[in-house]
């Protein structure tokens, strides 16, 4: 009987053991001298260890070793982001970023962001519960691409009329659509681009993933491939919604832009 208890406690203890080193369920929130910065995304991975848990230092091997083992991200999305991550460093020459430093206005950080202020009115790396409403009142209970793309559009009236220095580049653009196709290709079905709105609502407001709702990684990689084709589904919705009297219409073909403003940084 003795034996019999003690093994049901070593395999009892070997089981919480495998649960607390998963980093699934591993969530902490920054700790002083921590940092985080405008995008949700990274803050999550940072707060489920994924990336540093400091935020600080982060390599190109963190961040693709990170985004693979969180969301299984390929290497060539993983290269293509660190590229527009360490220009914000400013250190000459340097070979990592941390996330504070996303705060930089116009290159990877951007007026009309879905959940921050702009800079001109505060801290663009912080959670505002305001500017997420707004997002989020344009959204059924299943984000697609044309409700995803009204709240970008939604976002850009407001800032545009509120921020005297509002300004946003085609970069700045091509990343706000790339953002949406993201977050509903990652947490939701990246061939039908749909997402329930809840596991949205969750990781921007807890900068976690939101595996209490039935999330899990996705089991197909997500490509370079990928994120273009349903970034320009994203665009194509957007532009139908452009007012040109509020905002400029553009023709521009988004994933294009993007890749261009890696080669300039190459």
């Amino acid at each position: 009987m003795r034996l019999a208890a003690f093994l049901s406690l070593a395999v009892a203890a070997a089981a919480v053991n495998v649960s607390n080193s998963d980093p699934f369920e591993q969530w902490h929130g920054p700790k002083a001298g921590d940092v985080r910065g405008p995008c949700p995304f990274l803050n999550t991975f940072a707060n489920h260890g994924f990336l540093p848990r400091t935020g600080k230092y982060i390599t190109l091997d963190d961040l693709t070793n990170g985004l693979f083992n969180a969301v299984n991200f390929d290497a060539n999305i993983s290269a293509f982001l660190f590229d527009f991550a360490i220009s914000t460093n400013p250190e000459p020459n340097s070979t990592w970023f941390s996330l504070d430093h996303l705060t930089r206005h116009n290159v990877l950080e951007h007026d009309a962001s879905l959940s921050r202020v702009d800079a001109f009115h505060g801290h663009a790396d912080i959670f505002n519960q305001e500017a997420f409403d707004e997002t989020r009142s344009h959204w059924g209970d299943i984000v697609n691409v044309e409700s995803g793309a009204a709240a970008i559009v939604a976002r850009m009236k407001t800032c545009k009329s509120t921020n005297p220095q509002y300004s946003l580049s085609q970069l700045g653009e091509a990343f706000i659509l790339g953002e949406t196709a993201a977050f509903i290709s990652i947490l939701g079905d990246a061939e039908a681009l749909t997402v329930e709105k809840t596991r949205v609502e969750y990781l921007f407001q807890n900068e976690r993933l939101p595996t209490e709702l039935g999330w899990k990684r996705p089991e197909a990689q997500f490509t370079t491939d990928i994120l273009v084709r349903n970034l320009q589904a994203v665009a194509v919705e957007y532009q139908k919604r452009l007012n040109s009297t509020v905002l400029r219409k553009r023709g521009v073909d988004y994933a294009e832009r993007l890749m261009d403003g890696r080669a300039r940084l190459l």
